[in-house]
């Protein structure tokens, strides 16, 4: 890029910016922003205010909780000891945390850091327990997996949690001790510290708040609320350093490489997130990024490396938004038009592809709920707007009348399958998997259970796994469940399938002993496939 003025490209490129973030008032919390190119910081600049009850504005030193964006950090430390010999990505985790529960499938240090170890994420298991466990005492309770070990992606906290504690053990020091003789003191990021205590005296740290209706509330994780192992505090400008080390190779060969390297499911699936990054292709070209999220703390991290330009931006505001579109707006500002590839037009999904008869078909036909059996796993299709798709998931396109195809493929649903589904009937139906796997869905059975029949299921049952008791009452035409230690707080669960009740996308399914009595449940949800409970008076 030629700049005839510098100075006046600076005042041009402050003037755009300040109008993504529009949305900030002087007493408001905010966020910062830092944009560089070639390793030249181009911008840095503040917005709102760092505390709202001392009035103390944020800066470009403000310091903050950078979530999730920590696994990048992770990822190159244990990186950095697997290429010093000291670990290897196909070892066995048991081999440093034995606490971990024998699978019966070896989990490898690289399913860990690329979310296919199948462990399930802590942040769902915490909310069922009463808030004395950490992280990794979670994970040590669990005795089922999500999935087998490299056969699927699920975004899993746990995964991560696990490495710190593995690249601590390996080094004899701390996490945070390791990260900054070996990373954060060799790049001079003198603002960036991991805390294992967030109780910690942070110099600059800025608090966080989201919005309860028309009132600013403070929202900061502390303790077990954020997994009791700690957090990154940093700031953009620091943030901007760490992403030019990755794009200039800093890090060295091997860990820069590796750090970035799509990953692959055992089928040979590649993915679009390597290692503590996420992967795509821009219409500025490849971009590299990661968001973090620490209840009002929220972080985006970004690098558009065809055009070498980083943007880091950090927010104390809960509904700020550091999502991919601010980055993409200021990216339009720093690449000339014509080397940004032309917009998408994706328009709608198709409900038929062209050339399919719809005579006599009605779409809803196909609609419903499916189980599979006997895991139970289940599918909700519905029509909207004319159109069939799966549940807050991707539209499906009829290619005939019982062939559909799966419009798009996200990451996070069914780690990026490019899916099929045929129909053998309205009832039954078989999800192809883009590498030939078929599993067989059949609809739900309509179930009304009798009076009698709700009383059987109602009771206490227990979790060992996650040390928590369900109370379960017998309605009308349903029953409640809620937590036994917080008992204000109860959910409704329909009957949708025999012995199998259903609140939103969490469900419940019955067990029974050899003579037909109610013995536990199988509670499942988005986070978990199933986690088992025993009922506690059985006998009654």
């Amino acid at each position: 890029m030629v700049l005839l003025s510098l100075h006046g490209f600076t005042q041009s490129l402050e003037a755009d910016i300040d109008k993504i973030f529009s949305w900030v008032t002087p007493e408001t919390p905010g966020c910062v922003c830092a944009v560089s190119q070639h390793g030249k910081l181009l911008f840095n600049k503040a917005y709102g205010l760092a505390d709202l009850e001392r009035n103390a504005q944020l800066s470009t030193e403000s310091i903050f909780d950078a979530g999730s964006v920590t696994k990048q950090f992770v990822a190159a430390a244990m990186l950095i000891l697997v290429e010093e010999g000291k670990v290897a990505l196909t070892d066995d985790v048991r081999k440093y945390i034995p606490e971990l529960y024998d699978y019966g499938h070896v989990i490898t240090i690289d399913h860990l850091l690329t979310h296919t170890s199948g462990l399930r994420d802590w942040t769902g298991l915490i909310q069922f327990e009463d808030g004395e466990s950490d992280a990794l005492t979670l994970a040590y309770r669990q005795r089922e997996l999500n999935f087998i070990p490299g056969e699927e992606f699920s975004y899993s906290n746990t995964g991560y949690a696990v490495a710190k504690e593995i690249i601590a053990r390996i080094s004899n020091m701390t996490f945070g001790e390791f990260v900054k003789q070996r990373l954060f003191d060799p790049l001079g990021m003198k603002s960036t510290t991991y805390r294992h205590d967030l109780r910690d005296v942070i110099p600059g740290r800025a608090l966080a708040y989201e919005k309860e209706e028309d009132q600013w509330k403070l929202a900061i994780l502390m303790d077990n609320e954020r997994g009791g192992g700690g957090a990154l505090f940093s700031t953009p400008a620091d943030l901007l350093i760490w992403n030019d080390a990755l794009t200039h190779g800093k890090l060295g060969k091997y860990v820069t490489e590796k750090i970035q390297e799509p990953a692959r499911l055992s089928n040979g699936r590649k993915l679009d997130y390597a290692r503590g990054l996420f992967l795509e292709d821009d219409r500025a070209g490849r971009l590299v990024w990661h968001t973090g999220s620490a209840s009002g703390y929220k972080t985006l991290l970004s690098r558009f490396i065809d055009h070498d330009i980083s943007i880091a931006i950090m927010c104390n505001a809960g509904d700020g938004s550091t999502k991919s579109s601010p980055a993409m707006r200021i990216v339009n500002f720093l690449v000339p038009p014509g080397e940004l590839k032309p917009e998408e037009q994706k328009g709608p999904p198709p409900a038929f592809a062209e050339g399919v008869d719809t005579t006599g078909f009605d779409l809803s036909s196909r609609a419903g709920l499916f189980f599979t059996d006997p895991q139970g796993k289940s599918l909700q299709l519905v029509t909207q707007d004319g159109k069939l798709r799966v549940a807050q998931g991707p539209a499906l396109v009829a290619m005939s009348k019982t062939h559909f195809k799966r419009w798009g493929a996200k990451l996070e649903f069914m780690s990026q399958d490019e899916f099929e589904i045929h129909f053998l009937s309205n009832d039954v139906f078989e999800l192809k998997s883009m590498e030939g796997k078929v599993t067989r869905y059949r609809r739900a059975i309509p179930y009304t259970p009798s009076p009698s029949d709700l009383a059987a299921f109602a009771g206490r049952y227990g979790s060992d796994e996650l040390k928590c008791i369900f109370q379960i009452e017998a309605k009308d035409t349903g029953l409640n469940l809620w937590i036994e230690h917080t008992p204000d707080k109860f959910l409704e669960f329909k009957p949708v399938d025999p012995d199998t009740f259903q609140w939103g996308r969490m469900t419940v399914r019955f067990l029974r002993d050899r003579d037909g009595k109610v013995a536990g449940l199988n509670y499942a949800n988005p986070v978990f496939t199933s986690v088992r409970f025993q009922k506690l008076d059985i006998g009654n």
